[in-house]
Formats: structure tokens, sequence, C-alpha cells
């Protein structure tokens, strides 16, 4: 059946109408549908605002890494390390003197008055043990060997003498005197050696006797000239064992550190240091220098030190607390006038971290901060800050 022209432009009319009524519908439901969640339209262009900011920042800190590599590292001298909190070394130093060892020392002097005849040594050499130093005479000294040679004679003629002749009182009188006598030469500084040779024909005129060395060692004094007249206890010489030295440091009374806590001393002299043992520390302060003295024992078996000569100690003092220290070297200064380090990051890129500066150890700083095994570059951070200066980004205005 056909339809016709009138009929068609009707229906037409219709659909166009049922068409335009569903659009409205669904316009409204969209209005609707913003209307019930206001913020909607703003909340998602701020949210791709803020991820691209996220982006930005992730950038920043990938830039802000500085990354070298085998040759430059090789270059630059680059060294890391892991740091840690621990105990730390400080070191003072003081300036102070050799001296002799007065322990080892010893002093010559005749013990009754003399007058001395002749000298066998100098100042500065060195003498073995028994060696002759000087020749004295002293009228006390021969009176005591002539009573020694009278005593001993009576004692050997009445030691040969039977019971029946000397009584036992007179043998033992005998015997005594000798010995007083025998005693008296020791007593004025005679040796056995020295007594032995008062029996024979070529023995020294009486009075004259030979002042030995006690010891080896080496002549650090003789205030005596020939023909002068000594009194009995005034020193002639004075020999001295150098394998072992005294060290006296002078300290400020200012410096204070528990010498318990010394772990280490060094005494140095033209560019060599020498261990030393801290032996003993005075309780007084010196009124003109206004310095405490602390005196050290070292070993100079080498004969390179010597008695009045100037020397530098270093004293190695443990802390008594932990902190984290580094060297000076790791450290610089950012472009806003922070402290930096240069961190070693897993990817073998370097990241400068900001760290809070404490008190200067010797030639490295305690420093504040840095988490527990961080591998620092201790050594060519300069190097390392300006290829991050190269860049040019600013760690600290990111």
């Amino acid at each position: 059946m056909g339809i016709k022209p009138k009929q068609s432009v009707i229906f037409f009319i219709f659909f166009a109408l049922l068409q335009s009524t569903c659009s409205l519908a669904n316009a409204d439901e969209h209005e609707h549908s913003l209307a019930l969640q206001p913020d909607l339209a703003h909340q998602r262009p701020e949210q791709h605002s803020h991820d691209h900011s996220e982006d930005t920042h992730d950038d920043a800190v990938q830039h802000q890494a500085v990354s070298l590599s085998k040759v430059q590292r090789s270059m630059a001298g680059v060294e890391v390390t892991k740091v840690y909190t621990n105990v730390y070394a400080q070191t003072y130093y003081a300036p102070a003197e050799v001296k002799a060892n007065g322990y080892t020392s010893y002093i010559v002097s005749p013990r009754t008055e003399s007058v001395v005849m002749n000298r066998y040594v100098v100042l500065g050499e060195k003498v073995q043990q028994g060696q002759k130093l000087v020749t004295l005479f002293s009228h006390e000294m021969a009176q005591a060997q002539a009573d020694y040679l009278l005593a001993k004679n009576e004692w050997e003629r009445t030691a040969k003498l039977g019971s029946e002749t000397v009584s036992e009182s007179e043998r033992l009188a005998a015997k005594t005197r000798f010995n007083a006598a025998y005693g008296q030469l020791i007593a004025l500084g005679l040796n056995d050696v020295a007594i032995q040779k008062l029996h024979s024909p070529t023995s020294d005129t009486l009075g004259q006797y030979t002042l030995v060395a006690k010891q080896a060692g080496v002549v650090l004094k003789d205030n005596f000239s020939q023909g002068q007249r000594i009194s009995a206890g005034s020193e002639l010489m004075l020999l001295a064992d150098e394998t072992t030295l005294w060290i006296d440091a002078k300290l400020s009374v200012n410096t204070k550190f528990d010498l318990e806590r010394v772990s280490q001393a060094f005494v140095s002299v033209d560019n060599r240091d020498y261990v030393a043992q801290i032996i003993q520390q005075t309780h007084t302060i010196d009124t003109q220098t206004r310095t405490k003295v602390v005196r050290l024992s070292v070993n100079n078996e080498s004969d390179t030190l010597h008695a009045g000569m100037f020397v530098d100690v270093r004293f190695v003092v443990t802390s008594e607390h932990k902190a984290m220290v580094i060297p000076e070297s790791a450290v610089i200064r950012g472009g806003d006038q922070n402290w930096l380090v240069f961190v070693e990051q897993v990817d073998k890129s370097f990241l400068p971290v900001q760290v809070k500066m404490g008190p200067q150890i010797d030639d490295q700083r305690m420093v504040y901060g840095l988490p527990e095994g961080s591998r620092v570059a201790v050594k060519g951070a300069f190097f390392i800050a300006s290829e991050l200066a190269k860049s040019g980004f600013d760690p600290h205005n990111h």
C-alpha cells in the first residue's frame, strides 16, 4: 500500500520533534549531574596540574645528582668512604726540650776535698764502664791509704801467728782495723781495682786516686780545670746513658685533656717521629711561661736525639663521646652558603646533601645530618661541585 505525500510530511515532522525532545532530556540530565558535583569540573584539571608538578620535581632530583665517568673519577682523584658515628682522635701539640734521663745519669764528684791532677776525657766523649776519667790528689785520701796499708800488714802478720802467741781479742782487733781502713777507702771513692793497686810497687803516690766511669755514657758536663781545687761533693762531670732520654713538653694552662686518654704520643724533629711514653706530669705552673710540664720517655738507641735539643710533641687523645667526623676536603659551601657533602648513590652518581658543621678536629670536621653508612666523597668534592655547576642547577633552590 503506498503512502500519500501529505502523510509523509506529517510523519517526518513527528520524528524530528521526538529526536529534539531526547536531546534536551540528555542535556538536562548532564546539567543536573554537574549540579550535584560542583567541584568535579575543577578537580580533574587540578589533579593533572599536580601530577605535572611531581613529574617536574622528580626530574629536578634526577638532574641534581652528578654522574662521573671512570676517567673523570680517576683524573679528579675521587675517593669514597663510608662514614659512621664513632669515637675519634684529636691531636694536641706542645713544644718540648730533650733532657738527660735522670734515672740513668751519673754525677762524677770527689768525696773529699781534692785537687785535679789530670783529665782523660773531654766534653761530649762517649765512655765505657770502668774507663778512667780524672786523677785527683787529696790529703785525706793519702792518710786513708796509709792507714789501710798499715792495717793490712798488721792483719796479715797477726793471721800467721798461732793462738798461743796472739790472743783471740788481738786477732779480732787487727781484723777490725783492717776492715775499717778498707771501708774508708771505699767511702772515699776507690774501687777494688784501685785498692789492689796500692799493693803494687808501681802504685801511684799516696794521696793520688783516679775516678772511673761507673757506667757507659756520654760526658755532658765537665765543670773543672786541671789544678783546680774541688770541694767534696762538687760536680766534676755528668755522664748520661742516652739510650733512653726524657722529653719535657710544655703545655699551656688552657690545654685541658685527660692524660689517661692519650692513646699515642710522638716526638717530632727533622721530619722524623719517635714513639714516646708519658711517665709523669707536674702539678705546678711555671710562673714565667705559664705552662705545665708533661714528661715523656723516648727510646734513643739510634743516638739521634741529644740533651738540649728542642723538639715538638704530639699527643693523640681518644674522644670520650662518639661523633661523625669526616675530612674537611669532603665539605664545600653551597650556593646559599650552606655546607654540603656529596653522597654516592646506588647508580654511582653523587647527590649533594646539606649537613650541619660541628667543631674542627685537626684536619677533619664533625658533621651532623648524614645517615649512618653514607658513602661520602672525601676527595674530589670540588670537582664534583664544578660538574654540578656546569649543569646550571642550584641544589638549594629546586
